[in-house]
């Protein structure tokens, strides 16, 4: 359990202020995740998850050829579920990460922890941040 909250730590923080490798040493500083507004699913997109998985989603961020698994193009999710986007599934793998190795790997951060340590006093602002940014990931879905 400890591991594995170092691991969402240490990614949060890669997240936070993206990846920056200087001869391909990278710097990494423990602190936490930047607020971005819980409305706006592109800008969580953007400050959390484009640095593994790229700016357009498709699984080519500039960390991801740091990671032992390369982050899914998130782009086909619909494709790959008969051309129904899998809201529910994508919210839940936000909030509470993933079970499937082909579902994702423990690699990413679950981010259902950190979206409500942002605010404490706000419970449902966590679960706006959640569906909001899968909101946004059905926009990307290819046709």
């Amino acid at each position: 359990m400890l591991h594995s909250k170092r691991n969402v730590l240490v990614f949060v923080t890669l997240l936070s202020f993206g990846f920056l490798a200087f001869a391909q040493h990278a710097v990494i500083k423990n602190v936490p995740a930047k607020w971005t507004p819980a409305v706006s699913g592109p800008a969580m997109y953007q400050q959390y998850c484009a640095v593994c998985h790229g700016d357009h989603a498709k699984g080519n961020g500039p960390l991801a050829s740091a990671l032992k698994n390369a982050p899914p193009d998130l782009t086909t999710l619909a494709k790959a579920n008969g051309g129904k986007y899998p809201a529910a599934h994508v919210v839940s793998i936000l909030r509470f990460g993933a079970a499937a190795p082909s579902h994702g790997t423990v690699e990413m951060p679950v981010w259902g922890p950190v979206f409500k340590s942002m605010n404490k006093s706000n419970t449902t602002e966590a679960l706006q941040r959640t569906s909001n940014l899968s909101r946004y990931l059905e926009t990307l879905q290819v046709k």
